[in-house]
């Protein structure tokens, strides 16, 4: 009676996996559940923008939460959490429940800079579970068209003539962009007056409209403004030229050697999420990110897409944050001024 109890059994597990094969249901997502368990996930996911909607982190945030909630099966709702340079969105996943539903993207400035520049009430090492790193996106150096400075070195020079006199915009005290511009100046030994906004959309709208002079800006949201020639564009800030971009040099290229400034996104999730719903992510993001229109979108905006292991992102986040530890005390930057 057990055998023929045991055969049973063993055709009814048979006959369930066949069942999920066909709906399209992988063996090893089946396997996670536990009796009185639900598989994951069974909810809508958050996926937090520790920015407001308009710049990089928002932009390949919902390009990848779309593809996201079609591989899942459930909704990934975009939850942008802008303020205090990215910090109120990463403690808000810091602080949520470790299980697989509130993830965040963010850029370097949350990953990294943000540790050396305040007193943050969470640790970005301690408190975050890696999932992927999403793709790297190098910045362009542009100018309001009536600013007499059409090359770097007109700009350096215009900016030696006036010291304090020229001012830039960015997306927040501290944030990549800011540190970016500080890290030419620093280089190039110009002056140059801070001027921060609550977000790049916003800064972005100034320049065009010639209430500030210079910002540094990621390229994949400032290509539009440069074809439409509401600003001009004169350099890029990343060690190679930008495909979407390739007739404009490299800031290194048009005469401050050695400057390199290149922003990347990150996805990840509260510390102690479990590792296979962290693995699961990873694997469905990694896909994404391999995916042709994905890699189209984000080369039109000169972004690369990069992927990888939780455990290589784990890795560079420390190489980062070594790196940005030195870079800021050694060119002086401080949070709570420009140059």
């Amino acid at each position: 009676m057990y055998v023929a109890f045991a055969i049973l059994m063993k055709q009814a597990l048979l006959q369930t996996l066949l069942v999920l094969a066909a709906a399209g249901v992988p063996a090893e997502a089946s396997a996670q559940a536990s009796p009185g368990k639900s598989v994951y996930p069974d909810k809508p996911i958050r996926l937090v923008v520790p920015f407001p909607p308009g710049g990089t982190t928002d932009i390949q945030g919902r390009l990848l939460a779309e593809k996201l909630a079609q591989r899942l099966g459930q909704p990934v709702v975009t939850d942008n959490r802008g303020g205090a340079q990215g910090i109120i969105g990463m403690e808000i996943v810091a602080r949520a429940p470790a299980d697989g539903y509130t993830i965040v993207i963010a850029v370097v400035g949350p990953w990294a800079i943000n540790t050396y520049l305040y007193k943050l009430p969470y640790d970005v090492a301690k408190d975050f579970a890696p999932i992927i790193h999403v793709g790297t996106t190098p910045g362009v150096l542009v100018v309001h068209p009536s600013l007499p400075a059409k090359t770097v070195k007109e700009l350096i020079a215009l900016a030696k003539q006036k010291p304090g006199e020229l001012n830039y915009g960015s997306a927040g005290v501290g944030g990549f962009f800011h540190i970016s511009a500080e890290l030419f100046a620093f280089m190039t030994g110009i002056r140059l007056t801070h001027v921060p906004y609550k977000g790049p959309a916003a800064a972005l709208t100034d320049l065009a409209a010639g209430r500030i002079h210079v910002m540094f800006n990621s390229a994949i949201v400032t290509v539009p403004f440069i074809k439409s020639g509401k600003v001009n564009a004169l350099a890029t800030t990343g060690a190679k030229r930008v495909a979407a971009l390739p007739d404009l040099p490299t800031v290194a290229e048009a005469g401050v050697p050695g400057y390199e400034s290149s922003t990347w996104t990150a996805v990840g999730a509260p510390a102690r999420t479990p590792r296979a719903i962290i693995q699961r992510l990873n694997r469905e993001l990694e896909s994404i990110l391999q995916m042709p229109d994905i890699r189209e979108r984000f080369t039109a905006g000169g972004s690369t897409t990069t992927g990888g292991t939780p455990e290589q992102l784990r890795d560079y986040l420390k190489s980062e944050l070594a790196k940005f530890g030195k870079l800021i005390k050694e060119a002086g930057i401080k949070a709570d001024a420009g140059r």
